[in-house]
């Protein structure tokens, strides 16, 4: 929020109020009563967030083409990509967690990489982007629902555990699905939202 030439920060935890100052690199503002972390200095351009929203495409692409874990026993060879896991769910009883694994691995980080690049892109050349708070709304509320982390865990898991009993290897998708996580956290993350001030939109 803004008043007159006073910008204002909000904690997000405890609803305390404090007056926005400059940061410089490497700082980091934290809220007095509860040490959330209201603002961190920009570490990264413009230009090397969009340079990253490409290289997080091709990732996705990596992650969503090439087999994520490959298992072999006794003359006989599986591999199994991201969305091959997601149609092995929806054959079975458990279509729903299909729906929600589908939302969780593919469709969400899909729908951030495409609007990051187009909020990027646009701010890249100093214009607003068409749609540019409904992007950024979006983005919000997409970012619990990204969930690769979680998925790559559970890759990791089920490796070791079938490793004593399996030949199993870990496929170039599950390493561009590690390389995609990084890549979403840095881009996604609230360091974005300077994009509010930086390009003069008025939240409301």
């Amino acid at each position: 929020m803004q008043t007159g030439a006073v910008q204002w920060i909000i904690c997000e935890h405890c609803d305390s109020l404090y007056e926005a100052l400059p940061l410089s690199k490497g700082e980091s503002a934290h809220c007095l009563r509860c040490a959330a972390v209201l603002g961190r200095s920009h570490r990264l351009s413009i230009e090397q967030l969009l340079a990253l929203s490409i290289a997080a495409f091709v990732m996705f692409v990596f992650a969503n083409v090439f087999p994520v874990i490959s298992i072999s026993m006794q003359g006989l060879h599986n591999e199994v990509t991201l969305w091959g896991s997601v149609q092995a769910l929806a054959q079975g009883q458990i279509t729903l967690i299909a729906l929600v694994a589908g939302l969780a691995i593919i469709l969400a980080p899909a729908l951030q990489i495409a609007l990051l690049f187009w909020v990027l892109f646009h701010a890249h050349r100093n214009e607003i982007a068409p749609g540019f708070k409904m992007c950024m709304r979006t983005l919000e509320h997409l970012r619990p629902w990204s969930m690769l982390e979680v998925c790559l865990l559970g890759i990791l898991v089920a490796i070791v555990k079938l490793a004593g009993m399996l030949d199993v290897h870990a496929g170039v998708g599950l390493w561009a699905m590690a390389m995609l996580m990084v890549l979403i956290v840095l881009i996604a993350g609230k360091d974005i939202r300077r994009l509010w001030d930086e390009l003069g939109v008025e939240p409301l």
